[in-house]
């Protein structure tokens, strides 16, 4: 299937392209600012399904907006009728369309442009009126807020906010295109014509949710990051940080044993640690009442020794880091960790509960 693209360079575009070039079964054809008027007719009479993106939101003259949304729109549907063939055409248009700006205006004109087109001829016609949409290499400091904040805090540059009650409605990226994608895939079977989901919230709150990211690096502690608005806007802001961001260090805390060091801290769900050990040195040497931990060797020979402090019952467990095992630590149970290799002995950790120095719940006691 050939897909033709209009728009292509742009924030959308760029992203749906890559989506598209990921299936072998997908032939795009592009059209750009770097394309001149003449080629699309030949573009559209190649293509099988279009994909409407290119268009005028900030011209530096008001008359591009109705040569850019208006006219480019109504010349694509003549070129589309031209073909004498369906052509399923995919618009893009905006929730601003019809409100009496000059920018909602044309792009209202242009949604009847493409409504004619069907009327007329019959041809599949997907208009979307799309909220901000927001993503990785949406350009900043122009029409997307989210963009800005984003990659001003991850370049240490201030934000201004004039109203911190503003809601704003939102959809990621991906989840536009996973919606173009589907309706190229299942056309007869697509009717709601909606992104979904649609996230709502406050321009403080965003500021505040995008701030807490770009502190995440010194207080250790991740934002919950897994699913919904917060995943997107995480993967959002991490995009816009250089290159040489994309490594920070750790504080490390030294001493006869070996090193220790903390890595990643949850809202949660616990923390994340690694340390080492030199030959012959042991670890722990205590219990939780109730702390749990997971301790995963990935370098050397460790013997994890357990006693419980009611039974006196003992066990032992030797792990090294070619078996990748992990060694549950088990509250009302003392243990610690000797390195019996040779070479220096490197150890994962995870704990149910980020530590805390006046309330540690570990009680020293040996083995």
């Amino acid at each position: 299937m050939r897909v033709l693209v209009t728009g292509s360079n742009g924030f959308i575009g760029k992203n749906l392209i890559v989506h598209l070039d990921e299936i072998e079964t997908y032939e795009i054809l592009t059209f750009s600012r770097d394309n001149s008027i003449e080629e699309l007719s030949g573009l559209v009479k190649q293509a099988d399904t279009v994909i409407h993106l290119a268009g005028e939101n900030r011209p530096t003259d008001n008359s591009a907006f109705k040569a850019a949304n208006e006219g480019l729109t109504q010349l694509l549907c003549d070129e589309i009728q031209a073909t004498n063939r369906h052509v399923p055409l995919i618009f893009v248009s905006s929730t601003q369309a019809g409100n009496g700006t000059l920018y909602g205006e044309s792009k209202r004109s242009a949604e009847l442009a493409v409504e004619r087109l069907e009327l007329e001829t019959g041809n599949p016609i997907f208009i979307y009126r799309l909220p901000g949409v927001f993503g990785k290499w949406c350009k900043p400091n122009y029409n997307s807020v989210v963009a800005t904040f984003c990659y001003n805090m991850a370049n240490g540059l201030p934000i201004q906010i004039n109203d911190n009650s503003k809601e704003l409605v939102l959809v990621y990226i991906d989840d536009v295109v996973k919606e173009f994608m589907d309706v190229i895939q299942y056309q007869d079977k697509k009717k709601n014509l909606k992104v979904h989901p649609e996230y709502k919230i406050k321009l403080g709150e965003l500021a505040s949710q995008i701030e807490s990211f770009s502190n995440c690096r010194t207080s250790l502690v991740v934002e919950r990051v897994g699913n919904g608005l917060i995943h997107a806007l995480y993967s959002t802001y991490i995009s816009y940080l250089s290159p040489e961001k994309f490594s920070y260090l750790l504080p490390t805390f030294k001493d006869d044993r070996g090193i220790f060091s903390e890595m990643l801290k949850t809202k949660d769900s616990g923390q994340f640690s690694i340390f080492t050990a030199y030959p012959g040195v042991t670890r722990g040497g205590h219990y939780h009442h109730s702390k749990s931990e997971k301790f995963l060797v990935v370098k050397g020979v460790a013997r994890f020794r357990f006693r419980h402090i009611i039974s006196k019952d003992t066990f032992e467990i030797i792990t090294n880091g070619d078996d990748l095992s992990v060694v549950d630590t088990v509250p009302g149970w003392i243990h610690d960790i000797t390195n019996i290799g040779d070479s220096e002995l490197t150890v994962m950790l995870w704990a149910n509960e980020i530590f805390n120095r006046n309330s540690s719940d570990t009680i020293t006691c040996e083995i």
